[in-house]
């Protein structure tokens, strides 16, 4: 840390968020991309390429570069600075493999306190927000306010998710592949201020000063401020699952606008005994989405392995068809694509799939992507599970007396806490560069801050689609 006069305090951030694998009128901002590649590399990249997607560029870098300032022009005419903002970009190898990579990494290279029209004192704010509210460039000479890293190998090698790499085009059609402008909106959404500087592995603040977002943080088990925790407080808050909340007001307002009602799953009947009641459940991005029309049926398990589990990766029994048939189907993850076992029970005549987790895992949402999916899914954990099974030991071959429903529950929002608090991501084992500074995963619709990138999203970051700038707002942008 170096101090440049008594009132302002100034450090290097050691933080860049690694993004997971896989309203009103707003002045304009301007933001300037700062071309980190070397010749023929990321950016400069000769390598020929057709047009696609509203996307001009006639070669590999060109094409990279103009995606990039799709993205910041987006966030350009959604910010309100008249400090230009400088983003250090390139495309260079990041960590990947055949089944996962690392997408991008983002965030802001210096961090300040204590600057002329700080809202809070003692307090870190990132570069780019720092200067804006200071109303004149805080940065060190030189310096770029962002910086952001991108896989220049995805999909390109063998042994870095082959046949999914980024999509260049502009026109959010990405199908299989992964849609750049995306994940470019995302990663600059860390470097502008989406990003928290305490140490969430340790609870320690950075060099001893909370971060801005530290006021905004809260527990939901108690009503404690990040801010107004000791270390060991704030370590255990971070992994503690669906607990910690977003106590801002521009979010908290504009969550009604944005956010679905929550999907719930229900289970009563004569049989159902202790499983009854409302259970942890993730939905699914294929198939109908649930609403306040829910489907219910019987629930009854698939059976097709010698251990009594049921994968459903093959045509069922007759026996397995007879019971589902007009149910709801419960079987158990693994072997094959949650869409393979969708398509499996819909042409046995099921309502609706429940997928039991195979891990002691929280439950999180079924993904995948099929339009001949018609009948709805969702995911419960293995705890869960093993309670319904036991509850159904003594069914007949095509009754249980469980039965479950698929639905929403029209007085909670997806992705909220009791109050309706917007969650944020506090998974109970801790993720480096993804813990805390997201979105909970289950929101609805999907929100770009979330840890993962989405098929669906609407290269959008405000209300009534995206709750990325709200959060801006509420720290001072």
């Amino acid at each position: 840390m170096s101090n440049k006069r008594p009132s302002l305090r100034q450090a290097a951030a050691i933080l860049a968020l690694a993004c997971c694998t896989l309203g009103g009128a707003h002045a304009a901002s301007t933001i300037t991309i700062v071309n980190g590649n070397a010749p023929n590399v990321g950016f400069n990249d000769p390598t020929p390429l057709e047009p696609v997607g509203g996307n001009s560029g006639r070669t590999l870098g060109a094409q990279r570069l103009i995606a990039f300032q799709h993205a910041a022009d987006i966030w350009g005419r959604t910010l309100n600075s008249p400090v230009p903002i400088r983003v250090a970009a390139s495309f260079e190898p990041l960590e990947c493999n055949a089944d996962g990579a690392v997408l991008g990494s983002a965030g802001a290279t210096e961090v300040f306190s204590d600057f002329p029209k700080a809202p809070m004192a003692n307090t870190w704010y990132p570069g780019a927000l720092a200067s804006k509210l200071a109303g004149h460039d805080l940065a060190s000479p030189g310096q770029a306010h962002i910086r952001a890293r991108f896989n220049s190998r995805l999909g390109l090698f063998p042994d870095c998710l082959p046949g999914s790499g980024f999509y260049l085009g502009l026109d959010r059609k990405a199908g299989e592949q992964i849609d750049l402008v995306a994940v470019l909106l995302h990663e600059m959404g860390h470097g502008l201020g989406f990003q928290n500087f305490t140490d969430e592995g340790t609870g320690e603040f950075f060099l001893g000063t909370p971060s801005v977002w530290d006021h905004f943080l809260v527990d939901i088990r108690n009503n404690k401020t990040w801010v107004n925790m000791k270390d060991e407080e704030r370590r255990l808050s971070a992994i503690g699952g669906a607990t910690l909340s977003w106590n801002g007001e521009r979010v908290y307002k504009a969550a009604a606008r944005v956010l679905a009602s929550k999907p719930q799953l229900l289970i009563s009947g004569m049989a159902a005994g202790t499983a009854s009641g409302e259970h942890p459940m993730g939905d699914a991005s294929f198939g109908p989405q649930l609403g306040q029309n829910a489907v219910m049926g019987e629930l009854m398990p698939v059976i097709d392995q010698g251990n009594g589990s049921g994968l459903a990766c093959t045509p069922l029994s007759a026996a397995n068809a007879m019971a589902v048939r007009g149910n709801i189907a419960l079987v158990d993850r693994g072997a094959c694509p949650f869409v393979t076992k969708a398509r499996i029970l819909q042409n046995a005549g099921a309502r609706g799939m429940v997928v039991m987790e195979n891990t002691s895992d929280p439950v999180s949402p079924l993904g995948g992507s099929d339009p001949a999916v018609r009948i709805p899914a969702v995911r419960i954990d293995k705890a869960t599970g093993e309670r319904l099974k036991s509850a159904m030991h003594r069914r007949s071959r095509t009754s249980s007396g469980v039965i479950a429903s698929l639905g929403v529950d029209p007085d909670k929002l997806s992705g909220t806490d009791w109050v309706r608090r917007v969650r944020m991501y506090s998974p109970e084992e801790y993720s480096p560069g993804s813990s805390v500074s997201h979105y909970s995963v289950d929101t609805k619709p999907n929100q770009l801050m979330e840890p993962a990138i989405n098929a669906d999203l609407l290269h959008d970051v405000v209300p009534p689609h995206d709750l990325t700038y709200p959060l801006l707002q509420d720290i001072g942008w």
